[in-house]
């Protein structure tokens, strides 16, 4: 029987882990689509972790949660954590990184800086050279000049031909990018994967056990981090970030099945609302100025708005705007989620200047 818990002020004790009677029971309800909630008493992680709930038709029987849609769910305190986290992280570095050179012993050889691109284009290309088991990569934007990615094309072809696991997180704007579509039917490999998700944090390279984070918004600065507790945590904090991304080979969600916009017009919606100007919805989005302002110009053709303040009320009205694409899927979306990528392909990492 699972362990749980105490009750916490958020709802019922969370389980650590789904005991094995629990995973055969919740494996046979979405087989059969309900169970009878005597079942229930060998294993009650299943009703405090939401991932079963009684029956409106039969009181005497439970009807299953999509897993997909039970994950989203539970993943959503977990990545505000992390986005809070990676936000703290960032004051840090700001606040510290200048006084680093007033101090009187040399840094921790755990954490070094890293100056000039063509420095981290170098110790990237190295770290990559030694890298045995994966590669994990995230990307804000998605403008990847053809020359850097033929560079980059090079230089992970050995470590894909020597079975390492690369995986790529990218802006959904990343999607639309020709160079890139075309790097995922040049580079045919098992165990290259790549997702999208409407915003990313600031650039990220793990080779193994060393990480690379930017200290500057010109990238030309970089911290190369060896620490193992740091590691796993910015492993850790990648990994759930790439359980709520959407894999490249599947569609984008949008509000709705009878939706009149696009997930990216969509997102852009919902910055509008939140009161940003269109520069820093751009930034957020991972595409210029022109291209959001091109996208805006659609909502107010499709919704009928007459000025962009009219368009902000219609967009408000509609409840366009009003679906987080990290929150809980709208109802039957979690049926139509896949739970795995569909296609292994994907675009190969950017160089330290794109």
């Amino acid at each position: 029987m699972c362990t749980t818990t105490t009750e916490t002020a958020d709802g019922p004790g969370t389980v650590h882990g789904l005991c094995e009677p629990a995973m055969s029971l919740y494996a046979r309800a979405l087989r059969e689509g309900r169970l009878p909630r005597t079942e229930l008493a060998e294993a009650p992680c299943l009703l405090q972790r939401g991932l079963v709930h009684p029956d409106p038709d039969d009181e005497r029987r439970a009807r299953p949660v999509p897993a997909s849609a039970a994950l989203t769910r539970l993943l959503r305190p977990l990545a505000q954590e992390v986005f809070e986290r990676l936000d703290t992280t960032a004051t840090l570095v700001d606040a510290l990184l200048p006084l680093t050179s007033v101090a009187g012993r040399e840094p921790h050889p755990e954490i070094t800086v890293v100056s000039g691109k063509p420095a981290i284009q170098e110790s990237l290309e190295e770290a990559g050279r030694r890298t045995r088991e994966h590669i994990l990569t995230l990307h804000p934007g998605s403008k990847r000049p053809a020359e850097l990615l033929e560079r980059a094309r090079k230089n992970a072809l050995p470590p894909l031909q020597r079975g390492v696991s690369v995986r790529h997180i990218y802006q959904y704007s990343a999607r639309y990018n020709p160079p890139l579509n075309h790097y995922v039917d040049r580079l045919p490999y098992e165990g290259l994967q790549i997702r999208t998700m409407e915003q990313t944090p600031e650039r990220l390279f793990i080779f193994d056990r060393v990480a690379y984070i930017p200290t500057t918004s010109q990238r030309d600065v970089a911290l190369r981090i060896t620490h193992p507790a740091l590691v796993r945590y910015l492993i850790h904090v990648y990994d759930v970030l790439w359980a709520r991304a959407t894999p490249f080979g599947e569609p984008l969600r949008t509000a709705g099945p009878d939706a009149p916009v696009t997930a990216v017009q969509q997102s852009i919606a919902r910055l509008l609302t939140e009161g940003h100007v269109d520069e820093v919805v751009a930034r957020r989005m991972g595409i210029s100025v022109r291209t959001c302002r091109s996208h805006i110009a659609k909502l107010m053709q499709t919704l009928g708005a007459t000025s962009r303040t009219h368009l902000g009320a219609l967009l408000v009205r509609s409840g366009i705007a009003g679906t987080n694409p990290h929150g809980p899927p709208a109802q039957g979306a979690g049926l139509r989620r896949r739970a795995r990528d569909r296609s292994p392909n994907a675009p190969t990492p950017p160089t330290a200047n794109s």
